[in-house]
């Protein structure tokens, strides 16, 4: 076995686990390869966030079948804990679950495997870091907490020395992940924080740029939403899991909390960072959702200091509450569903037209045909003319024209 390939679906988590994978794969001598179809191992990391994640899935293994029916086929995640026995069935697998994901590469390749010391070719052009994993939330349409567990933090020490492994990898930005980051540290002993942890990372390795994956606004007290906004040690982007805007079905869904809570926490963000791009998961169709409940929600969004939004029709998981509630039409759902993407749209055009002939930092993501693909600090993404810059590198990129889903810019030297 001299090759291997990774392939995620669902959460940065996943892409954080994956991120640590192609590491130790490629220390133990195996050879990163793009192309499943042209790799001795392929390791599939699943996700059952929804019917379509599922279905993304299964059709993925499905075709890895059919063009790589030799290679050695390790599937683990979510849809693995939540389906064990449906996978079963499926010819040269070999099932892990998200317990075994932390020695992943020893019961693969073994605990005698040889190791190599010199650093691997990159998985991503940016670094990510797995700080937190579970969750103790009972929302009642989410099976996370059933496939992942409670919450757990990773020492303070332990996530600190990582990142100062990765800045000396020459990672300039590193992105941050856990199922439920706001609830880092509450599990330790002694207790720790997020901003506790953000502090002690700011102190060691001040000089590189952290992105965090999604918040939840409940959490984002005073402290913690003044150094989020007030620090360039994070990059001014911060993505809140809302879910809706109307108090009914927030209570519903068991989120407790109500729609002027999150604006009082959106119009925090938004003072205290003006140029930061703010941006919120919601999911249309929930059961019980009235078309006033659309509305309010509607209405939240178009007036709230949001750039855009990643909307999701509901998707009824086994085993949740809301999986046994009678669902709302899907023709109606369908509709919200567009709707929202549509103002989505139209708000995120108005962020990006709003930083037109600004210069603003950003991290290369990938070149290709001489264009240079860039993410700037606050959620743009953008392309320019790519001169010595490699994948990670840090630039600084003045924005020219708004395109469908770039902005053209320009590299400064």
């Amino acid at each position: 076995m001299n090759s291997f390939s990774l392939q995620n679906f669902g959460c940065r988590v996943n892409q954080a686990e994956a991120f640590d994978w192609a590491e130790e794969f490629q220390r133990r001598g195996l050879r990163l390869e793009p192309d499943a179809a042209r790799s001795d191992l392929v390791v599939v990391n699943t996700c059952t966030l929804t019917g379509r994640a599922d279905r993304d899935v299964r059709k993925f293994l499905a075709k890895v079948g059919r063009e790589n029916p030799g290679a050695r086929l390790i599937v683990t995640g979510c849809l693995v804990d939540r389906a064990r026995v449906e996978l079963e069935g499926i010819p040269h697998i070999t099932l892990l679950s998200n317990a075994d994901k932390a020695n992943l590469t020893g019961l693969v390749l073994g605990p005698e495997a040889s190791v190599h010391a010199a650093l691997p070719v990159r998985f991503r052009a940016r670094g990510l870091l797995k700080i937190q994993d579970g969750c103790d939330g009972r929302c009642t349409f989410c099976v996370i907490p059933s496939v992942r567990g409670r919450s757990r933090s990773v020492p303070p020490a332990d996530a600190v020395g990582r990142l100062a492994e990765l800045a000396r990898q020459g990672f300039s930005e590193v992105v941050l992940t856990g199922i439920h980051l706001n609830s880092y540290g509450l599990d330790l002993r002694p207790e720790s924080s997020l901003l506790g942890l953000l502090r002690e990372m700011e102190e060691r390795c001040g000089w590189m740029r952290l992105r965090l994956s999604s918040l939840d606004p409940r959490g984002l007290g005073r402290g913690l939403c003044e150094f989020l906004a007030g620090s360039s040690f994070v990059r001014p982007h911060f993505h809140l899991s809302l879910q809706h805007g109307s108090d009914r079905v927030l209570a519903r869904m068991g989120r407790k909390s109500t729609a002027a809570e999150y604006r009082q926490v959106l119009n925090a963000v938004r003072r205290l960072s003006p140029e930061a791009c703010l941006g919120a998961d919601i999911i249309t169709g929930f059961p019980g959702e009235f078309e006033e409940d659309f509305r309010a929600t509607s209405d939240f969004l178009q007036g709230s200091p949001l750039n855009y939004f990643h909307v999701f029709s509901f998707s009824p998981r086994p085993g949740t509450a809301a999986a046994a509630w009678a669902g709302v039409d899907p023709a109606a759902a369908k509709r919200r569903t567009a709707h929202l993407r549509s103002l989505s749209a139209e708000k995120f055009a108005e962020f990006r037209r709003s930083f037109l002939g600004k210069t603003l930092e950003a991290v290369v993501i990938r070149k290709a045909g001489g264009r240079a693909e860039l993410l700037t600090a606050n959620y743009i993404k953008a392309y320019a003319d790519a001169g010595n810059q490699a994948p990670g590198d840090a630039v600084r990129v003045t924005l020219d024209r708004v395109e469908e889903r770039y902005v053209r810019g320009r590299i400064q030297e």
